[in-house]
């Protein structure tokens, strides 16, 4: 069995991504462990403003940048909901699960426990997304959709004056016949404060055990529905990988969608849309 290393940069790229993801993840030592290794492939992702998840995650329509991340091994999991002004979401994620009672920490709590584990504040926002959101909130206002059907539905549903102020990045790995799983997000573009996706729900965006592991993007609301990486997981060993993903990304239709996952013996990846995928591996 040889460890392995496996991450995608988000779904729905308008043209074949031209970027080396194989490149981004080369310094990542797999002898520290599978969730490490996990988690810092997706800092890495989250450094790199290409990416909508840490820098360079969308705005929120009011000018805010909340983010979701989570990480899982075997029996554990840790994740934050709409945390702001942090540099890297995974890393409070991992911290949630390691040195706190819970799981899961939302909003200002998470903020608040990140502070307190040492995090300093951070402005996410890029010059190219703050472009972005100026002409999304110029298109809301002209009732302006293009090829957007979230900006028409902001245009009929709400008046952009009364707001104050895609996709996902993750990693998966199997180090010395352990599993984890690492994912991190902005959200979707354009979308309301509070929103919240797949990503930081267990089962949904991420899912590791025993058997392997998966992580998730696409239209969070359409992965949330089908519980897609728990699904995926609990046919993990009666069929062929490939098979599995390749069954359940087929079900979401013209809904974006895309996975990677990993088992004791088996690697599989699959989307309906342009997906960035990497892979490390070291035999052992």
């Amino acid at each position: 069995m040889n460890d392995v290393l496996l991450i995608h940069g988000g779904v729905g790229w308008a043209e074949p991504p031209r970027i080396d993801m194989n490149a981004i993840i080369s310094s990542v030592d797999l002898g520290q462990g599978s969730v490490n290794a996990a988690v810092k492939a997706v800092s890495f992702l989250e450094d790199d403003p290409r990416f909508n998840a840490g820098t360079g995650s969308f705005p929120r329509i009011d000018g805010s940048v909340q983010m979701d991340a989570a990480v899982m091994a075997a029996g554990n999991f840790g994740a934050v909901i709409g945390i702001e002004k942090v540099r890297n979401p995974v890393l409070v994620a991992l911290a949630v699960m390691n040195s706190s009672p819970h799981n899961v920490l939302s909003g200002d709590g998470a903020i608040r426990f990140a502070r307190i584990m040492g995090f300093e504040e951070y402005d996410p926002m890029t010059p190219e997304n703050r472009n972005r959101l100026e002409k999304l909130l110029e298109d809301i206002k002209a009732g302006n959709p293009g090829n957007n059907p979230r900006i028409a539905s902001f245009s009929r549903k709400i008046d952009p004056e009364k707001l104050i102020g895609t996709d996902t990045v993750g990693a998966i790995a199997r180090i010395n016949g352990r599993f984890s799983a690492a994912v991190s997000t902005g959200g979707v573009f354009p979308m309301m404060r509070g929103r919240v996706g797949d990503v930081p729900f267990i089962g949904c965006g991420f899912y590791a055990g025993d058997k392997g592991a998966a992580v998730a993007t696409g239209i969070g609301e359409e992965i949330m529905k089908r519980l897609l990486c728990y699904s995926i997981y609990s046919r993990m060993g009666k069929e062929d990988l490939q098979d599995i993903v390749r069954d359940e990304i087929e079900k979401f239709g013209v809904n974006l969608a895309g996975v990677i996952a990993i088992t004791k013996d088996q690697e599989a990846t699959f989307a309906n849309g342009n997906m960035a995928v990497g892979r490390k591996a070291s035999h052992v």
